[in-house]
């Protein structure tokens, strides 16, 4: 491809919305533009891209056995309706109404419409199993698009589905779609981790989610060197020994005077305990409007995820000065004794002894407090997020923490959706059986911004081969030099003789400019074509490598040769 006659409006500055590097590069490289708040168009060096992408996962998932598809993007509400999502799904819906007033989502996944496809056509144990997969455009009404392609209102989605006749066999294919990622993240070239997740809006008796280890990521993982034990904050578990404090004889409950103290940090240095030892009372407003007071100790966090998923609920939130004193709760004095709504405590609060809470009354709190001497809470429950050090649930060694870039979820579904929408076949005996799901999605645009988060330095991008949208690019730094010219399209002749996917920068501009176009660009391999021809020489260059390589011309072909 020749660079006078393709599209590549690089920018020299990036526009000011864009902050992570992903969005920077891929605005100024020429891959994306922005038409409205999360909303991209994705120009001719993008859409190679992409199309890379979506290539190596269908052959991964092809040669998983599953089977491709296309499904609407428009599904009617009342799919939805039968299992409750038109509801749950919240706000990020996008929900259209048509001339008739029949209202339909735009498809942000498409449990709902594959299911009812299944029920329709598959009614025996003979028919399965079956694992079904589309890629296609997503929509979600996100609050705060931003990041360019790691979050939008548009994207490209991989989105599988398996349906099987038992559990068992469920996991056997949850367990290969589990092996498929792995295989499609590699040959991406990405560093990952596969952790342990939550399952969200969609639901289901477990998740994984596949991350790629990004310092601006969204995701917050905690991860085991020893064991390989890794998983989202939001997900880790900690049914096993926190870091205690040493028992203590019981001490006589004793409110204490407290003047515009309230902080965790403030009350442990004013009564010079440990901030350990305090145990923050944290009143949370569910969506049905129960107010909840949730203990955590001082010095953990408490995971607002966990709270949702164990009370069962869309949505919850901190109690508002406003909501407080309509619970006549005296605000940053809260406190369990003597509380008029349900008290549960996180398990760090569980050991505890002779700890400090508020007494619900502005300047005071109780020291000494002790379970169930003083309060009784209605259960203890897991509700801290997880943080670097702790001891690992699987070995006991301390987790690392990090950051990243969710690019692929799967979920084994069970019969959520089958049970719901009545998806069901007739087994061996005779008997009619919900189908056993599973749910599998690649983000395939944000791959394309994970990538270069990954792989980029000051100058611009620096693609993994398997996806980069040329694999040589060859610059002719002067083409008015007729030498200059024609050896540069000698070689672009010769490259595409070979089968080599090349860009040839044959435009006439100065050199400094071609150079920063290809470090924006990225290209993996690059042939520098400038005065050293006058010695029957080109120059050679790895994208990212400091190190330039001089050879003759003549040499050029068996250099193109490992390109193939």
């Amino acid at each position: 491809m020749r660079a006078s006659s393709y599209f590549i409006p690089t920018l020299k500055e990036a526009p000011a919305e864009a902050e992570v590097p992903s969005h920077i590069f891929l605005i100024r490289g020429g891959f994306i533009r922005q038409l409205a708040a999360g909303l991209y168009e994705y120009l001719p060096l993008g859409f190679r891209v992409l199309k890379k992408i979506e290539n190596i996962v269908r052959k991964h998932m092809d040669n998983a056995g599953a089977l491709e598809v296309l499904l609407p993007i428009l599904t009617p509400s009342e799919l939805w309706q039968e299992t409750g999502r038109w509801d749950v799904y919240g706000k990020e819906l996008f929900r259209v109404e048509d001339r008739k007033g029949r209202m339909f989502a735009l498809g942000p996944t498409h449990e709902e419409t594959i299911t009812d496809l299944v029920r329709k056509n598959i009614r025996s144990y003979k028919d399965l199993p079956k694992n079904f997969y589309q890629i296609q455009t997503k929509f979600r009404d996100e609050a705060r698009p931003r990041y360019g392609l790691i979050r939008g209102r548009e994207f490209v989605m991989k989105d599988a589905y398996s349906f099987d006749v038992s559990e068992e066999m469920a996991v056997k294919s949850y367990n290969l779609m589990k092996e498929t990622y792995r295989k499609i993240f590699d040959e991406l070239g990405l560093d990952y981790l596969m952790v342990e997740a939550d399952t969200g809006a969609i639901g289901g008796k477990f998740s994984h989610e596949f991350v790629v280890k990004v310092p601006n990521g969204e995701a917050h993982i905690v991860y085991c060197e020893k064991c390989g034990y890794a998983a989202n904050v939001e997900a880790a578990k900690y049914e096993f020994e926190l870091d205690k404090l040493p028992p203590e004889e019981e001490k006589p409950l004793e409110k204490v005077h407290t003047p515009g103290v309230s902080s965790v940090t403030d009350v442990a240095q004013f009564l010079g305990v440990d901030e350990k030892k305090i145990v923050k009372t944290l009143v949370y407003i569910l969506d049905d409007g129960t107010a909840v007071a949730v203990l955590i100790r001082g010095d953990r966090e408490l995971n607002e995820t966990k709270l949702i998923n164990y009370f069962n609920v869309l949505d919850a939130h901190l109690a508002s000065s406003e909501e407080l004193e309509k619970l006549n709760i005296v605000e940053g004095f809260v406190g369990p004794i003597g509380l008029d709504i349900p008290v549960y405590a996180d398990i760090s609060v569980k050991d505890l002894h002779n700890f400090v809470v508020g007494a619900n009354e502005k300047d005071y709190h109780y020291i000494n407090v002790n379970i169930p001497r003083d309060f009784k809470p209605v259960e203890f429950v897991d509700f801290s997020t997880a943080r670097e050090g702790d001891p690992c649930p699987v070995c006991k060694a301390p987790l690392k923490e990090t950051t990243g870039l969710e690019v692929g979820h799967i979920f084994l579904l069970g019969t959520k959706y089958s049970e719901a929408m009545k998806a069901y076949f007739v087994d061996r005996d005779g008997r009619e059986k919900p189908i056993i799901m599973g749910c599998y999605g690649i983000g395939v645009s944000r791959l394309m911004a994970a990538a270069v988060e990954q792989s980029h330095d000051e100058n611009g991008i620096i693609w993994p081969e398997s996806i980069a949208p040329f694999k040589l690019h060859i610059l002719a730094l002067n083409i008015k030099d007729s030498q200059i010219k024609d050896v540069a399209e000698q070689l672009y002749q010769k490259a595409l003789g070979m089968g080599i996917e090349v860009l040839y920068d044959d435009r006439d501009i100065s050199p400094g400019a071609k150079f920063k176009d290809a470090d924006l660009i990225g290209i993996p391999y690059r042939i520098v074509v400038g005065k050293k021809v006058k010695e029957g020489k080109v120059e050679l260059q790895k994208r990212g490598a400091e190190e330039k390589e001089e050879i003759k011309i003549n040499d050029v072909e068996g250099f193109l040769q490992k390109l193939q």
